[in-house]
């Protein structure tokens, strides 16, 4: 009898402490938020339980469902719901990613505060599925980046990098010798959709790159990625039902195979290069050899486990192959309109190489298409917005951030914004950046900003230097009757329905 008592008694405390918990967390803790940044006179959208703005999905799936002018901003088609926000509530202001207030900041000396500042402002934990993706270095925080980060520079140094660069030529001239064979076919001209083939040109440059001789099991690895990135975006935008990633849907035993398949082929290529390394062989100038060589140079139980391997060879594939087939598709894209442009960085192309095949040093000296890429990357981001999380009390600007809050840092809206860049700011000038970086810098952060600035943008930058010298000595190109303006963001902004341009052989 007592012990039914007691175990009754233990029910009815863990009942109620479980109530309490839930409560806090679906209503009290976010009220209380709400009321502590309503009180600094920050605007934001009225608290729903548990759903916060996520009912804000219909509104971007409307916006995407219908394609836009070449004329017109991306904004309104890629950003809807922050670009409403922003002219309803002005430059701060707050909305809900569920029970978690996000922070919108658009001030630049601010913005750069949060980027430098990696210690106060953290990376929010990932959801669930979408850690499933890649985590890495983007998703760790304090001594563990920092141990990372030291561990993974060496696969990145300048020199590294130039020893890649014939890996790059190969991967590019496959595709650019595809491209003639296609317009041979027709005769001088042929319309090509460049998108899938720019896709297969990086993600063939990084699993050379990355991978070495174990490259066609590393472009199957990216395969699986691709694949896994649309099923979880769509989920995350669909479902709205805590737990929903647990049940046994035909979607999510999908996700769940995926991920055991790039695990497992993971672990293969790593053990297999760690025996290769155990019985002497050369280590190879790959990014993974590179990689595994600082790891064991590391002091015992200072290195990276294979788990840890395994993520950042993830995030090699993930973040290296969207930054380099998007940077090349839009600047394909711009150059088609703004034939000026082409025909000027084509020339510049032919002054510095000649007939020899472009090499490092010559990609190095190619000013005017350092000034397009700038310009693309203002336009078209790589990714565009950041968040950062706060785990205790943080002053920004003239703001109190409590815990609990997010901070969004919308890079899009900032590198469009009139009130920083005038009002051509949505047009095409890589005249901006004739003087460098130096003058645009105040507000530009395609690779983000700080400590923790995108390790890999010298290694993205090099691979579409060497494409674009490639595509330009061949083709001259202009957008199809067929192209559709449809920019929408998968990880990073895509073209919908491709790239259909028209290309002629030089």
């Amino acid at each position: 009898m007592e012990m039914s008592v007691l175990y009754y008694s233990i029910t009815i405390v863990f009942v109620l402490w479980w109530t309490w918990k839930t409560v806090m967390w679906v209503w009290l803790k976010p009220k209380m938020l709400e009321c502590f940044l309503r009180g600094q006179g920050l605007p934001g959208t009225p608290y729903t339980p548990l759903v916060g703005d996520l009912r804000n999905f219909r509104v971007l799936l409307k916006a995407r469902s219908k394609p836009i002018n070449l004329t017109d901003d991306i904004i309104p088609r890629v950003m809807p719901v922050t670009l409403n926000m922003l002219q309803t509530h002005g430059r701060t202001f707050f909305t809900w990613l569920g029970p978690i207030p996000i922070i919108t900041i658009m001030n630049p000396e601010q913005i750069k505060q949060v980027f430098n500042r990696v210690y106060d402002f953290q990376k929010p934990h990932a959801l669930p599925l979408a850690r499933l993706i890649a985590t890495g270095l983007v998703f760790s925080d304090g001594d563990k980046w920092a141990k990372h980060r030291r561990i993974i520079n060496p696969a990145f140094h300048c020199e590294k990098i130039k020893n890649m660069v014939p890996a790059f030529h190969q991967s590019c001239i496959e595709v650019v010798n595809e491209w003639e064979k296609l317009v041979s076919d027709k005769g001088s001209s042929c319309e090509v959709d460049v998108w899938p083939w720019l896709v297969s040109l990086s993600a063939d440059g990084i699993s050379r790159t990355a991978f070495g001789s174990s490259y066609k099991q590393g472009k199957r690895i990216f395969q699986l990625q691709a694949e896994l990135a649309q099923l979880i975006i769509l989920s995350v935008q669909t479902t709205y039902i805590p737990g929903w990633q647990y049940l046994p849907t035909k979607s999510n035993r999908r996700i769940r195979a995926i991920d055991r398949e790039i695990q497992a082929t993971l672990r293969w290529i790593i053990s297999k290069r760690e025996r290769e390394r155990e019985v002497g062989e050369a280590p190879n100038d790959d990014l993974l050899s590179i990689l595994l060589e600082s790891n064991a140079g590391q002091a015992q139980g200072d290195g990276m486990s294979i788990e840890d391997v395994m993520e950042e060879c993830k995030l090699f594939y993930i973040a290296g192959q969207e930054t380099t087939s998007v940077l090349l598709v839009w600047t394909m894209v711009l150059l088609s309109q703004h034939h000026d442009w082409q025909v000027r960085v084509r020339e510049e192309v032919k002054q510095v190489f000649g007939d020899k095949e472009p090499d490092a040093e010559g990609l190095n000296q190619l000013k005017v298409m350092a000034m397009i890429f700038n310009e693309v990357l203002r336009l078209y981001p790589p990714v565009i917005q950041l968040n950062r999380a706060i785990h205790k009390e943080t002053k920004l600007g003239d703001l109190t951030l409590p815990s609990g809050v997010q901070i969004n840092l919308p890079l899009l809206l900032v590198q469009r914004d009139t009130e920083l860049w005038g009002n051509d700011a949505a047009e095409f000038k890589p005249e901006r950046f004739k003087d460098g970086l130096s003058k645009a810098r105040k507000s530009f952060f395609p690779f983000g900003w700080g400590p923790r600035i995108c390790i890999g943008q010298k290694f993205a930058m090099m691979e579409a230097k060497m494409a674009m010298a490639l595509i330009l000595k061949r083709f001259s190109f202009e957008l199809s009757p067929c192209y559709v303006h449809a920019p929408y963001t998968v990880i990073t902004i895509h073209p919908q329905f491709g790239a259909h341009l028209i290309l002629h052989t030089l």
